[in-house]
């Protein structure tokens, strides 16, 4: 695995490896694993972003369960949200009286995961959790505890793992963090 890597002319260092992450991952999913025994939640994975840690997350999870996703943008290739959320792909299940678990990637501003709690709590779920693997707290501007955080990381531009750069380098096994310039973006991209 590199240490560092060059994407669109900007230098990356390894932030997360692959052991890292992977380690969380199960942590992750053995936390949820007790926590709904004996229920059938819904992981609802957010699009494009969060697809590796979804895939990877649901592969150890041991209590019955649906899947779906959503698809939102508010990024394109920009390493900056515009602040405006759309929704680009809508659920496909049933959500009034369900426990619904949201997985995504990252949590920075919060403008994302603000619009997906208000549009699930319209449909009366009983239950209603945000699993992610990264959270940047120190920009977050939401009101509401996460259920399950991975790594809170500073305000860093970072890819890999599902993370892209203007669609690049999702299929990264690890986290980078820009170099240099440790404020530059703290956006995620969809």
């Amino acid at each position: 695995m590199s240490e560092t890597i060059t994407v669109n002319g900007e230098h990356f260092e390894l932030y997360l490896t692959e052991e890292q992450i992977q380690s969380r991952v199960r942590e992750l999913a053995a936390l949820l694993n007790r926590d709904y025994a004996g229920r059938i939640p819904i992981f609802i994975g957010i699009l494009n972003g969060s697809f590796i840690f979804f895939a990877d997350l649901i592969r150890e999870i041991t209590v019955d369960c649906e899947v779906d996703f959503l698809k939102l943008s508010s990024y394109g290739d920009a390493k900056i949200s515009s602040g405006a959320v759309k929704l680009l792909k809508d659920l496909n299940c049933q959500v009034e009286g369900r426990d619904i678990v949201i997985v995504e990637d990252i949590v920075d501003s919060g403008l994302s995961i603000e619009f997906i709690k208000k549009l699930i709590l319209r449909e009366n779920p009983r239950t209603f959790r945000v699993v992610t693997l990264l959270f940047k707290k120190d920009v977050s501007k939401i009101d509401f505890p996460l259920d399950y955080v991975g790594f809170e990381i500073p305000p860093e531009f970072v890819i890999g793992y599902g993370l892209d750069y203007a669609q690049k380098v999702r299929n990264l096994r690890a986290i980078y963090r820009l170099s240099g310039d440790k404020k530059a973006g703290s956006g995620t991209r969809r």
